[in-house]
């Protein structure tokens, strides 16, 4: 198959500093209006009482009746393990995190046990974990000791910015002799100290493809060896629990994700991002092409490892009922220690309306859902009780100002800045 370039809706691009956030809040203040335009496993089967002992007998005695059966042993049973996990991701910021609870209302109170966000990968700082971005993920994976909390973490700065295979190649280098050590001890303090030592670290994903500055096939010696370094690096910081997932996009595209393998000592999950593309390919060859999902399965059984699917969802094929019905079918068989839907459009079912068909597939086959193993219960007719929220309409004499979705993830939403703030009659 030919390579394959990866063109989706990127998430949101977080290019823009806290401090001008603070600067651009004073100066609409100033200036005018701103506003914001799987159920646990089954329980145990108790064990059978033992059977009654009976009194023995002698020839001048009618045969007595039989004595009571012994109680059977007060032992109480262990509690059932939880099932594997799933959730979707929702935004990268805050409202990511509440939304992991509308999201159960809609599915009618189905566990989401997985919360999935993502770095900013414009600059080392935001790599690091910029200061009071990580809290809210923290304290919601602190709430229930069953839940995940996965992180993918750029390997590079300025990650989504288009940079040259040849300087790809240099930064590699770089990093695989040590100059960015730091970056990633700095944000395994910053996790270990926000109590979430145990977080699931998506590193450098998608490495196969071309979309980011940490791709793999400018280098792939350099690749393996810099990962190692961030594995070695993160793991030396005291109180850490962290489970690396290494995480390729399905099938070939640039280059064969098996080439940038880094080895089975600091790989702890091996995963796979699998959307509906390209264009009218079937499930069934999804499943059977080089670098496809049975080989994901395979490699990974080979390996020792469980396996994730940290991105899945539709794409380049439309509302693909048949698509989304037959991936719950591969996450129920294969059981993945998680997965994550992609939740926005073209991709998602919840928050996109453009997946009618899909997302009735989804929300019938979770609804109500607390274990990957159970199937689900009822007829998901009732409406969600908590909808996204929609954003506010702009007023007709207000224009709206552009900076950038990390600026106003902090000012927590669009500024609009009025232009009749001359009048003096509004």
């Amino acid at each position: 198959m030919a390579p394959l370039q990866r063109t989706r809706t990127r998430r949101p691009a977080r290019t823009a500093a806290v401090l001008a956030a603070g600067l651009l809040t004073s100066a609409a203040l100033a200036s005018g209006t701103g506003f914001a335009a799987g159920g646990r496993a089954a329980e145990p089967v108790p064990p059978a009482a033992p059977t009654g002992v009976v009194a023995p007998m002698t020839p001048l005695q009618p045969p007595p009746a039989p004595a009571p059966a012994p109680a059977a042993p007060s032992t109480p049973a262990s509690p059932p393990a939880p099932g594997p996990a799933f959730g979707a991701y929702l935004d990268y910021g805050p409202r990511g995190v509440a939304r992991i609870a509308e999201l159960s209302r809609w599915l009618g109170g189905a566990d989401l046990r997985v919360a999935h966000t993502y770095l900013p990968g414009d600059r080392w700082s935001n790599i690091e974990g910029l200061p009071g971005f990580l809290d809210a993920w923290a304290d919601w994976r602190k709430q229930e000791d069953d839940r995940l909390f996965v992180l993918n973490v750029p390997m590079l700065e300025r990650n989504e910015e288009g940079v040259s295979d040849s300087e790809v190649r240099g930064l590699l280098r770089r990093g695989a002799a040590g100059e960015y050590d730091h970056h990633f001890r700095k944000l395994a303090e910053r996790l270990v100290e926000l109590g979430v030592p145990d977080t699931v670290v998506v590193l450098g994903w998608e490495m196969n493809g071309i979309t980011y500055t940490h791709r793999c096939g400018p280098d792939p010696e350099a690749w393996k060896t810099y990962w190692n370094r961030i594995v070695t690096a993160m793991r030396a910081v005291p109180g850490q629990k962290f489970r690396f997932d290494f995480t390729p996009n399905r099938g070939h595209d640039a280059v064969p994700w098996t080439r940038c393998y880094p080895g089975d000592e600091t790989v702890d999950i091996i995963g796979m991002d699998s959307y509906d593309q390209p264009r009218g390919q079937s499930f069934d060859e999804a499943v059977t092409e080089p670098y496809g999902l049975q080989q994901h399965v395979d490699f990974a059984k080979e390996h020792g490892k469980p396996i994730s699917y940290p991105e899945w969802g539709l794409f380049r094929n439309g509302d693909n009922a048949t698509y989304m019905r037959r991936m719950l079918a591969w996450l129920d068989e294969h059981k993945p220690l998680y997965n994550t839907l992609t939740d926005y459009c073209p991709h998602g079912v919840w928050q996109c309306d453009d997946n009618p068909r899909a997302s009735e597939v989804y929300r019938k086959a979770l609804f109500g859902r607390t274990d990957t193993e159970v199937p689900a219960p009822t007829d998901p007719t009732p409406k969600p009780t908590a909808p996204p929220a929609v954003p506010p309409t702009r007023p007709s004499n207000c224009s709206p100002v552009e900076l950038g979705d990390w600026v106003e993830y902090w000012l927590g939403g669009k500024l609009c800045l009025r232009f009749d703030w001359w009048s003096r009659t509004r």
